[in-house]
């Protein structure tokens, strides 16, 4: 079974209405399983109940390609 890697929340200097939350999983089937959760099932609620809007966009890691090596520190 997979699992959380990291949350990360950011809020945002300019706008106080908003949250961002980075997330990274292990595989699909950990963030399936925490989805299927009962703690998501009540956050679900409390969106409509608050009138409470998400967007989500999904991003894959990669190799580094080597031209982008040159610019990161380690």
């Amino acid at each position: 079974m997979g699992k959380n890697i990291r949350y990360n929340y950011f809020l945002p200097m300019n706008d106080p209405e908003t949250v961002l939350l980075i997330d990274a999983w292990a595989s699909q089937e950990a963030i399936d399983l925490h989805h299927a959760s009962p703690m998501i099932q009540t956050i679900a609620e409390l969106r409509k109940k608050y009138d409470l809007h998400m967007k989500v966009e999904r991003y894959a890691s990669t190799d580094t390609p080597e031209s982008e090596k040159q610019f990161l520190r380690k």
